[in-house]
C-alpha cells in the first residue's frame, strides 16, 4: 500500500494526500467512491482472513495426490477464517451511496464455499485416497524388496532371514 495517493493534480505534479484507509487513492481522486470503498472495505477483509490463515502454519507438501489433500486443508481453513470474520458482523448489508450493499466478508465467505466445495468434488472424484494407499503399498513392495535382496547378498539363510524380516517389519512399523 502507498503512502500518497499518486494521482496526478491539475498542475501535472503528484498528489501527496494519504490513500483512503484500505484504499489506493485519496478522497479527492476518487477514494471516496462506492466502487472504491467497497474495494478498500474486500482488500481490508482478505488482509484480515490471510491472517488468521497464517497462524494456521500450513506447509506445503511435494507429492501431488497429498499436496492436493493439502490444498483442501487450505480451503477448508480460509473458509472457517472467514466465516469468524461474517460471524463478527452485526448486519450483513449497509447503506452505501448507490443502495444497499452486500458486506465483503459475506461474498468472500461465499466464495470460500465454493472454492471448498470444488476441491472436495475434486478429491471424490480423483478416488486420492485409494491411489495414495497404492503409493504406499508400492513402497512397501520396493522395501520388502531391498531387505530380501541385502539378505541374500549377505549370505543370511535359513530362520535368520525370517528374523531379519522380522524385525524389519517391526521397525518400518515404529517409523510409521
Amino acid at each position: 500500500m502507498s503512502t500518497t495517493c499518486g494521482a496526478r493534480c491539475r498542475d501535472g505534479s503528484p498528489c501527496s494526500n494519504a490513500p483512503m484507509r484500505g484504499g489506493e487513492r485519496c478522497r479527492m481522486h476518487g477514494g471516496a467512491s462506492p466502487r472504491a470503498k467497497a474495494a478498500a472495505e474486500r482488500r481490508q477483509a482478505e488482509g484480515q482472513a490471510h491472517a488468521l490463515l497464517a497462524e494456521l502454519g500450513v506447509s506445503p507438501v511435494a507429492d501431488p495426490l497429498a499436496q492436493l489433500l493439502q490444498l483442501a486443508g487450505e480451503v477448508l481453513a480460509w473458509q472457517k477464517a472467514t466465516a469468524s470474520l461474517v460471524n463478527e458482523l452485526t448486519s450483513i448489508r449497509y447503506q452505501g451511496g448507490s443502495g444497499e450493499q452486500l458486506r465483503a466478508e459475506v461474498q468472500l465467505y461465499e466464495r470460500a464455499m465454493d472454492r471448498a466445495a470444488n476441491v472436495l468434488s475434486a478429491i471424490a472424484r480423483l478416488n486420492i485416497e485409494e491411489r495414495l494407499m497404492r503409493l504406499s503399498e508400492r513402497q512397501a513392495d520396493t522395501i520388502i524388496g531391498a531387505v530380501n535382496a541385502a539378505l541374500q547378498a549377505a549370505g543370511v539363510t535359513g530362520e535368520l532371514v525370517n528374523e531379519a524380516r522380522t524385525a524389519a517389519a517391526r521397525h518400518l512399523r515404529s517409523v510409521a
